[in-house]
């Protein structure tokens, strides 16, 4: 059995993506305080669901850790008693390895950070191991994130911070930069709509486009860069404004967040 302490979005993705995936919703277990969220995952997908932590958890061999870090002392209390023996896979945020394995009381602990796009199969999550995981219980992480997207291993703890600042924080990257796109649409004489659908499609492609090349982003940026043209005007006007290193600035100050929510909630 797989429990799943915590049933908010990030959960519901994982718990979804695995029943779709062939899994039987008898064998998850989701402990969620909220009367309503209860409902929504017994209703959608089946699974049991406790408003609080048993001897349930007991037969689980996995449990994944999925509440709001400043929740997670009170969550974890309770639980304790029943999940020394299982593998421990956290989805939060800030709330480091040592902290999980103290309260869960097993070294066997994998911390990850996942985003937004998990929620329709297409993310990509950061993973970090503590020594006492085995090859067969990354194996086993790895294939309950598979239906929620890619995954990608990092050799020290730490990394997760800029993991975090990459991907964790960067769909709202994207999402900033399909406004700016939708505002200079309407400024030039389109829609906001019209905006919208080309700056995604766009990205989409271009996404698409990296992802099959061999060639780095500097030599696909080159091609579409002729001196005196359009494209070249765009860039100039940005490298003017300073906004790539601006860009770099501001991942790194997210990577410095990521850092301080775990020097608050993770100890």
């Amino acid at each position: 059995m797989i429990a799943f302490i915590g049933g908010g979005n990030m959960a519901g993705a994982i718990v979804g993506g695995l029943v779709k995936s062939g899994r039987p919703a008898a064998s998850i277990c989701v402990v969620e305080p909220s009367d309503a969220q209860r409902a929504k995952l017994s209703a959608e997908l089946g699974v049991t669901v406790l408003a609080a932590a048993d001897a349930t958890l007991a037969r689980a061999g996995l449990v994944v850790w999925a509440v709001k870090p400043q929740a997670f002392g009170d969550a974890a209390a309770p639980c304790a008693p029943h999940v020394s023996h299982a593998l421990q896979l956290s989805v939060m945020a800030g709330i480091r390895s040592d902290a999980i394995a103290r309260a869960a009381g097993t070294e066997r602990v994998v911390r990850t950070m996942p985003n937004t796009p998990a929620l329709i199969g297409e993310g990509i999550a950061g993973l970090y191991a503590r020594s006492a995981v085995t090859p067969g219980d990354r194996a086993q992480v790895e294939q309950v994130l598979a239906p929620t997207g890619k995954t990608l291993w990092v050799d020290r703890e730490e990394d997760l911070d800029a993991v975090t600042a990459l991907s964790g924080s960067g769909p709202a990257y994207v999402f900033y930069f399909v406004e700016a796109m939708m505002q200079a649409a309407t400024e030039m004489g389109l829609t906001a709509e019209q905006g919208k659908q080309l700056a995604l499609a766009t990205f989409a492609g271009a996404t698409a486009l990296a992802e099959r090349s061999a060639d780095p982003p500097d030599v696909l940026r080159a091609r579409v860069t002729s001196k005196g043209g359009t494209t070249y005007a765009a860039l100039t006007s940005l490298d003017a404004s300073g906004v790539q290193p601006a860009f770099v600035k501001a991942l790194k100050a997210a990577q410095r967040r990521a850092k301080e929510l775990g020097d608050e909630f993770g100890r």
